[in-house]
C-alpha cells in the first residue's frame, strides 16, 4: 500500500512539518492530505531560504506536483486557508473536502469567553473547541456551505483512495502531538479531539489498510505550550542555558522545555504503532551536528540517539539536525521498518 501517516510523539513542536515536507521531496508523493485539526496548530517549514508558516496547507506545497487537500476531519478557517493559498500561489493544487467543519467567528467568540478553556486548559483560542462541539451537535456549517471555498471543493476521499487504488504515494500529515490528544493525553489539558495515527487516517478518509507507513516524531528537547502536567519540564533558566527557547507558530506563546521522556516516549510508540521513528533538533543536544547529513553523527549527538533507541527498543530512521527540510539523516533507505541498526559515534559529519 502506498500511504503513509506522520504524526508527533509528544506534545506538538516536534517539526512534523520538517520532516513533512522533508518526505515530500523524497517520496514525491501525488497527494497530499491535512489531517488532524484546525489553524490552532502550525507548521513552520524552512526551504530554499523561505520560511513557511502554515495553518491550513500541507508541508508537502513545497513540492509542486504534489495535490493539497484537507480532509474531510479537519476544522476550517476560510479566511486563513484563503489567504495561505493566495500567499502561497497554490490555487490549482488545493482541495477542501466538502464535509469538512467550519469555524465561525461565534466559535471564537465562545472559546474566548470560556474561563476553563482560557485561563485552566490555556487552549490557542483558535476556536476548534466550539467548532467541534457545533459539529457533534449537528448545527455546524461545512465547507459546502461557504461561497468563497467553492472553487475548492471535492470529495476527498474518492481522491485519495483513486491515488491508493491506482499506486499512487500519498501522505497524511496529523497535527498536535500524542500528549495532546483528548482520548490518551493529559486530558483536561488537551485538544478537542484525537491526535494518533488512527484519527489522522479516518480524517483523510483512508482505512487502515491503506496505510503501510506510519512515522512518529519525536523532538529531542520536548516543549508544551499552554498548561498540563509536564513531567520533565526544566526551569525557564535551564532552557536559555542550552538556548532552546522557543515561541509557539501560532499563539506566540513561550513553550515551555523538557528533556526527553522514555516513558511517554514509549506509550506513544505502543497507541501510534509506528513503521519508523524520527527524532529531530538534535544540534539542541550537540550543536556541532546542525546540518549535518550524511556520515557519522558527533559523539554526544549519537550517544543521545543510541539511548532512544535502547528505551524505545526500536531504531531511529530519521534524525533532523537543523531547521531546514534538507537537515536530516536519512537512515532509512535501504533497511525494512524495525530493523536493528547500530548508531555510528564519531567526530564529526559533512555538512
Amino acid at each position: 500500500m502506498p500511504g503513509t501517516v506522520i504524526v508527533g510523539g509528544q506534545w506538538g513542536d516536534e517539526a512534523k512539518g520538517k520532516i513533512s515536507s522533508y518526505l515530500a521531496i523524497r517520496d514525491e508523493p501525488a497527494v497530499a492530505v491535512r489531517a488532524g485539526l484546525g489553524p490552532g496548530a502550525g507548521h513552520t517549514v524552512v526551504h530554499a531560504g523561505r520560511t513557511m508558516k502554515l495553518r491550513q496547507l500541507p508541508s508537502a506545497v513545497i513540492r509542486p506536483g504534489t495535490r493539497l487537500l484537507l480532509g474531510a476531519g479537519v476544522l476550517i478557517r476560510p479566511e486563513v486557508l484563503l489567504r495561505e493559498i493566495a500567499e502561497f500561489s497554490a490555487e490549482s493544487r488545493v482541495g477542501v473536502d466538502f464535509r469538512a467543519t467550519v469555524i465561525d467567528p461565534e466559535h471564537v467568540a465562545a472559546e474566548a469567553a470560556d474561563a476553563g478553556l482560557t485561563e485552566r486548559v490555556r487552549s490557542t483560542g483558535s476556536g476548534h473547541g466550539p467548532a467541534l462541539a457545533a459539529r457533534a451537535m449537528r448545527a455546524a456549517r461545512r465547507a459546502e456551505d461557504v461561497p468563497e471555498l467553492a472553487p475548492y471543493l471535492t470529495d476527498t476521499v474518492r481522491v485519495v483512495n483513486d491515488a491508493v487504488d491506482a499506486g499512487d504515494r500519498v501522505h497524511v500529515e496529523g497535527t498536535n502531538g500524542f500528549g495532546l490528544s483528548v482520548l490518551y493525553g493529559t486530558y483536561p489539558y488537551t485538544v478537542g479531539k484525537d491526535s494518533t495515527a488512527s484519527t489522522a487516517a479516518a480524517d483523510a478518509g483512508l482505512g487502515p489498510t491503506a496505510i503501510d507507513e506510519v512515522v512518529l516524531v519525536f523532538r529531542a528537547y520536548p516543549t508544551r505550550v499552554g498548561a498540563g502536567p509536564f513531567r520533565t519540564e526544566m526551569t525557564e533558566a535551564e532552557a536559555e542555558r542550552l538556548g532552546i527557547v522557543e515561541y509557539g507558530t501560532v499563539t506566540g506563546r513561550r513553550r515551555r522545555a523538557g528533556t526527553f521522556d522514555l516513558e511517554q516516549a514509549r506509550e506513544a510508540v505502543r497507541v501510534n504503532r509506528p513503521t519508523r521513528i524520527a527524532l529531530t533538533f538534535l544540534d539542541h543536544v550537540d550543536a556541532s551536528c546542525r546540518a549535518v547529513r550524511t556520515g557519522a553523527l558527533p559523539e554526544a549527538a549519537a550517544a543521545f540517539v543510541a539511548r532512544v533507541e535502547e528505551g524505545l527498543g526500536r531504531p531511529v530512521d530519521l534524525l533532523g539536525t537543523g531547521p531546514g527540510t534538507a537537515d536530516v539523516v536519512d537512515r532509512w533507505n535501504g533497511r525494512p521498518a524495525g530493523a536493528a541498526r547500530n548508531v555510528t559515534i564519531g567526530s564529526g559529519g559533512d555538512r
